[in-house]
């Protein structure tokens, strides 16, 4: 799971993951509360390289946690939403 791009960024943000083969993945983005933002990805996918585009819309300016899991593993990294 690599840092997302542009980060600070309004209104969207680009966020890459590799995967080392297809399986179940979860991309789920959540706010400083702990409280589930957005599903960006939940479901099967394939091996290799992916990047999302997140276009929060509505969303308040602030630091955002987006976590990726795959293959029993949990990564997470921050970005921040400046309006």
């Amino acid at each position: 799971l690599a840092q997302n791009f542009p980060n600070p960024f309004n209104p969207s943000t680009v966020i890459r993951f590799a995967l080392p083969k297809g399986g179940e993945v979860d991309l789920s983005v959540y706010d400083a509360s702990g409280r589930l933002v957005a599903h960006l990805v939940h479901g099967r996918m394939r091996g290799g390289a992916h990047a999302l585009t997140w276009t929060p819309a509505g969303a308040a300016s602030g630091i955002y946690f987006y976590l990726l899991r795959a293959q029993g593993v949990t990564i997470a990294r921050k970005a921040v939403l400046l309006r």
